[in-house]
């Protein structure tokens, strides 16, 4: 599996509107941070891992082929708002898209002419499929298994992914965005999985406590935990610190992603 993040920020983007901080001012392009999403595909496959407001600029320089699905994390605005611009994918059938009840009812409200009884024409063309922590199903080659972490108070999605050869599961990824808190049993689950999780993301907001996502430090305590081969933590604001900086007094295999990094599980 070729994973493509797409975009690696926080909610704000980096940088950050109006700030002239070291970070928003750097020339370094690993400090220009679109928000969280990423492409997972395999030579049959095609899945996006959310479609936030910056989907449209993120997918240009791609392939334009058809997506085979597009997976939700959670119903904030930075992780959907770019739903609309699935438009041109629809020439290749209905997009089929996947959220656990509280992202299909925020899906349902931002969208509501997507989902009308007499739709007018040119909307997105979106079949929206309802899934739920450990229930696993399957699309293309790839088999996807949702889990529950918190963001702050809101349960929320994360996935584990593998590739399947022979009606055998090859490497596995778990990809997490804003999570604060995850239970033992969720934890546990990912450290028993099968097979073991090659590769993590996680994310890693800034260096001081917050209240519903992970600190630099969190993610680097929970990715140890966890004990995958390569870490890649995600969805840092300008508050991280200069990507370079981070990055050298992190371990080789805990590092901060960068927007149009691709990494094979």
């Amino acid at each position: 599996m070729k994973l493509t993040f797409l975009g690696t920020g926080t909610s704000c983007g980096v940088p950050t509107i109006g700030c002239m901080c070291e970070v928003c001012t750097s020339t370094d392009p690993h400090d220009k941070r679109l928000r969280c999403s990423a492409l997972l595909e395999t030579e049959t496959t095609r899945l996006l891992i959310d479609c936030g407001p910056d989907f449209r600029q993120q997918i240009m320089p791609m392939p334009f082929r058809k997506i085979d699905g597009v997976l939700v994390t959670h119903a904030h605005y930075d992780h959907m708002g770019g739903m609309d611009d699935l438009r041109p994918y629809c020439q290749f059938g209905e997009i089929n898209v996947y959220a656990d009840p509280i992202a299909k009812k925020g899906l349902l409200q931002m969208l509501p002419y997507c989902f009308a009884e007499h739709r007018y024409p040119g909307v997105p063309a979106i079949q929206l499929n309802e899934i739920h922590p450990h229930e696993t199903f399957q699309i293309g080659d790839i088999r996807i298994q949702p889990f529950q972490v918190m963001h702050g108070k809101l349960p929320i999605l994360g996935f584990c992914f593998n590739q399947m050869a022979d009606h055998l599961p090859l490497s596995t990824l778990a990809y997490i965005t804003d999570m604060k808190t995850i239970d033992d049993a969720e934890a546990h689950f990912l450290t028993t999985f099968q097979p073991h999780v090659d590769t993590l993301v996680v994310n890693a907001l800034r260096q001081k406590p917050h209240h519903s996502h992970q600190s630099l430090s969190d993610a680097v305590a929970f990715a140890k935990q966890i004990a995958a081969r390569q870490t890649w933590l995600v969805h840092p604001s300008h508050d991280i610190g200069l990507h370079a900086k981070v990055n050298s007094v992190l371990p080789d295999d805990i590092q901060l992603a960068y927007d149009g990094q691709v990494v094979t599980i």
